[in-house]
């Protein structure tokens, strides 16, 4: 018998009895040792959250949504206020925030603005031409959300290609492979790789930085600052986007034009056809280079200590206890927290009258509440204790293996879990595994318990974004190729060699940072 596709509301319906049966008889099954019972029962939640994420069978936010009523309904919580407590998370409020500032820099054409500048700049050959793409997309992806940069690129990508090889040469999909061209794909392909690659610069840049960096506050109660991710994203955005435009330029698609100056005179005419930036626009330009400035001189705080009075560097910077400019009061978040400063600009940017509420409610609230039922689930797992059961069954074969060996089986699984879901998903599923597994391997890794779960789930949230093999996998990649102008062969040929060389290069290069780095940026 032929089940109805997912897509259908019949085949939608089967996948949700799926998950709700198996969720109830993992329930009901007797309770494995070392699982107490109220953990039994997280785990039932994700194994039904995660059925239902893979699947598709509900939009990403509406299980998301499920999530906390679920934890209620098996006793995990015994009122419904604790399990909601996740949709309350601060750095749910940064990607409010995150995403608001994004909308007011693509209301006045500031980002398109950067990314011409850089292709009528940079773009002296075809080679040079796709880096130019790349590089705008991952530039801009750091700040704007990788799918909002993808959303906006793809057209300009295709504006680019339409004066290199013609309007009428690019291809649809659907075409014989053949008769694509390798500037076609290459360029196509390199904006959504960029996109995925620039997001991991800043803690804004993908959501799976977030979430991870969201429960290892929940579970662990570690803060990474907005500068801490610089240091681990910067780092891995200037060795990978390199290899992954020579990879596609010089080695899977060398372009075959040799002329590009049309397309170097079109972003140069659409530049002239801009205009200068008004008024308004400068106004959000500043407020965004300042939010951004705080954002990293938020996590700079051990430089100004015992240069400024306590009272003043404590209100700044953030102290649990001692004295605040506030007369007798003690302790404070400081006013420099990234958060609070992306909070911040949100007003800053009405009072400027540069955008109103129609302009700052249109962001991605699926994603946002994504995010929340993500850190209820995690939280879940963590208060009954199910993040060390699952680490231990799932990833305790890795005991007293060399420390290559366990990053690279890590990076190796994240990076190829969301060719079947969204890294999104991904990245919300594993997060409190991976924190779990630093009590399991931390003997195997010679640091404590924490600093093993913070390198692990830091390590999977940026392998999450090196899923380049299918559309599913990241939005950019989904974004591209809804385009219309690439087979999914393209994709899957180039992306597999790079799911393959990208293991090698991140479980390198997280090996080495951290032998040398990460115990001065994160312990």
């Amino acid at each position: 018998m032929n089940l109805p596709g997912r897509g259908t509301a019949g085949g939608r319906l089967v996948l949700f009895a799926v998950a709700i049966v198996g969720a109830g008889a993992i329930a009901l099954a007797p309770s494995p040792a070392g699982l107490s019972l109220r953990g039994q029962f997280a785990v039932a939640t994700t194994y039904f959250a995660a059925v239902l994420w893979v699947s598709g069978a509900l939009p990403l936010a509406v299980t998301a949504l499920s999530i906390p009523a679920l934890l209620t309904t098996f006793r995990v919580y015994p009122t419904l206020d604790p399990a909601l407590a996740g949709f309350a998370d601060p750095f749910i409020f940064l990607f409010i925030a995150g995403f608001m500032l994004a909308n007011a820099l693509q209301k006045y054409d500031i980002d398109r603005r950067i990314a011409l500048w850089m292709i009528a700049r940079l773009g002296a050959s075809a080679r040079l031409l796709v880096l130019a793409v790349m590089l705008a997309t991952a530039f801009l992806s750091m700040w704007v959300s990788n799918t909002a940069t993808t959303a906006m690129m793809t057209p300009i990508a295709l504006g680019v290609l339409a004066q290199v090889i013609g309007r009428d040469e690019i291809e649809e999909q659907g075409e014989d492979r053949e008769a694509f061209s390798n500037m076609q794909i290459a360029t196509l392909l390199g904006t959504a790789y960029a996109a995925s690659v620039g997001g991991v610069g800043t803690l804004i840049g993908s959501p799976p930085n977030a979430i991870v960096a969201a429960q290892l506050n929940s579970i662990l109660g570690y803060r990474l600052s907005f500068f801490d991710w610089l240091l681990i994203g910067l780092p891995v955005v200037i060795i990978t986007l390199p290899i992954v435009w020579y990879v596609l330029t010089f080695r899977l698609y060398p372009p075959d034009v040799s002329d590009v100056s049309g397309a170097r005179e079109e972003a140069r005419e659409y530049l002239r056809e801009e205009g200068a930036l008004s008024t308004r626009g400068r106004r959000v330009a500043i407020i965004f280079t300042v939010t951004a400035v705080l954002w990293v001189l938020g996590g700079l705080g051990f430089l100004f200590e015992g240069l400024i009075p306590a009272p003043i560097f404590n209100t700044i910077f953030g102290a649990d206890g001692g004295p605040t400019i506030f007369g007798g009061l003690t302790g404070h978040e400081g006013i420099l927290y990234y958060v609070m400063v992306g909070l911040y600009a949100i007003p800053a940017l009405v009072l400027a009258d540069t955008a109103d509420w129609d302009d700052l409610v249109d962001i991605d609230w699926g994603t946002i509440l994504l995010f929340g039922g993500g850190i209820a689930l995690a939280d879940a797992l963590e208060a009954t204790g199910a993040t060390e059961w699952f680490a231990d069954t799932v990833f305790g074969s890795l005991v007293g293996m060399p420390i290559v060996v366990v990053v690279g089986v890590i990076v190796l699984s994240i990076i190829f879990l969301p060719e079947m879901t969204s890294n999104t998903a991904t990245a919300t599923i594993i997060a409190p595994i991976l924190i779990g597994l630093g009590g399991v391997l931390a003997g195997t890794l010679e640091v404590t318990e924490p600093a093993a779960g913070i390198v692990l789930a830091v390590s999977g949230a940026v392998a999450a974004s090196f899923a380049f093999a299918l559309p599913v996998a990241t939005p950019p990649n989904a974004i591209v190729f809804g385009s219309g102008h690439m087979n999914q062969s393209h994709m899957l040929r180039a992306g597999l060699i790079l799911n393959v060389l990208m293991t090698i290069v991140l479980t390198g290069l997280f090996v080495l940072l951290f032998t040398y780095v990460w115990p001065v940026v994160l312990f």
